[in-house]
């Protein structure tokens, strides 16, 4: 366990914003949302039951990148495509929500 601590322990904020990068003499910096989680488990009480073990993992979504604008402020420029990803299931249910409410208003 102290292993995977020391592993994981600066994980966070570390993943979830990047070591700053160069482009064209800008410098950006970018932005992710970091899941993980771990689990384990033990032997039951019952001698006829099957051992122990454990497991891991997670994701990293690129969500975009921090960048100064010409007049030196830090803006925000997202991802296309993450935002793209996260707009479609939200475009659903809204438009699987109006087609419920018209059909109920019939």
């Amino acid at each position: 366990m102290k292993s995977l601590t020391e592993t994981f322990k600066n994980v966070g904020v570390s993943k979830a914003y990047g070591e700053p990068i160069r482009l064209d003499g800008k410098e950006l910096v970018p932005v992710a949302l970091v899941s993980f989680g771990f689990g384990g488990g033990t032997e039951g009480g019952d001698p006829d039951a099957a051992g122990s073990g454990g497991g891991g993992g997670g994701f990293v979504f690129p969500l975009g990148v921090y960048a100064h604008d010409d007049g030196g402020r830090l803006n925000f420029r997202p991802n296309p495509l993450s935002l793209t990803a996260c707009l479609v299931p939200l475009v659903c249910a809204v438009g699987l929500a109006l087609r419920g409410a018209l059909r109920a208003r019939r």
